[in-house]
């Protein structure tokens, strides 16, 4: 039996980026790890320039992430005031920047893309043997955050409360699914019904994805099916030059009538 801390990531609207080159910003259908732990070093209150403490979020922890309901995809057609670049110059805020630079405001033009009804569960465990961050020490963060958490931009706050728990389980499948099953956000009722049945339909019949580090699927994958691996640059290298390394994600595929 190991430590586990699970968390809901619900959102009317997320954004979950992808690499970003040029005027369109694509988005992904779920997290990236590096947008999770920026959520969860936000609620610690990391600043990017901590470079030690960003690095012992990267490496020190493991993570997966149940898919419910991807959202339906949104883009924006987005429009940004930007000053032209300058050696030796960092301005503290936005407003700075804009400001010290009169008559040299230039507009950048793009394509971003958002979710709509976004529902996804985390799940965080311990990897090293002397952790920066006790799992409950992250858990009351997540309660009383320092910085105001987001799903992916700043504009997409969550819709629902992280409700961060730490459980014990055999590994983190088993903790995440005993989550969709029996969490906080598993009872919220609209007026149409069950909240997580609104994002999806009521007669969706399709499994639940869970996805993790392919070197994790042996000691947390509980046996499950993989279905396919796919490679993501989301693993952090450094907040301040915004680099980020690639990862071996996998999916595993969960029945619906298998412990759910």
């Amino acid at each position: 039996m190991g430590q586990f801390l699970t968390f809901a990531m619900v959102a009317p609207m997320a954004s979950f980026g992808t690499l970003a080159v040029g005027e369109r910003r694509d988005g992904s259908d779920r997290p990236a790890r590096s947008a999770v732990l920026g959520l969860v070093g936000a609620c610690l209150g990391l600043t990017r320039d901590d470079e030690d403490a960003q690095k012992d979020l990267a490496h020190q922890y493991g993570l997966a992430v149940l898919c419910h309901a991807s959202g339906r995809l949104l883009t924006d057609y987005h429009t940004t005031q930007t000053a032209p670049a300058r050696r030796n110059w960092t301005p503290a805020t936005r407003a700075q920047e804009l400001a010290d630079a009169p008559g040299e405001i230039a507009t950048i033009l793009s394509r971003r893309d958002y979710r709509m009804g976004s529902w996804h569960l985390g799940v965080l465990w311990v990897r090293a043997d002397m952790p920066r961050w006790s799992l409950d020490s992250i858990k009351m963060a997540m309660q009383q955050p320092v910085f105001s958490p987001s799903l992916g931009r700043k504009s997409c706050p969550p819709g629902l409360p992280l409700a961060p728990d730490v459980q014990s389980a055999d590994n983190a499948i088993t903790a995440v699914l005993d989550r969709y099953k029996h969490g906080p956000e598993q009872s919220v009722q609209t007026r149409f019904g069950l909240f997580k049945n609104h994002l999806t339909g009521p007669d969706t019949q399709t499994d639940v994805l869970v996805v993790m580090d392919t070197a994790d699927v042996a000691a947390h994958g509980g046996n499950y099916p993989v279905v396919r691996h796919e490679m993501r640059r989301d693993q952090p290298l450094s907040r301040t030059r915004w680099q980020f390394g690639l990862r071996e994600e996998a999916m595993l595929l969960c029945k619906k009538d298998i412990g759910i």
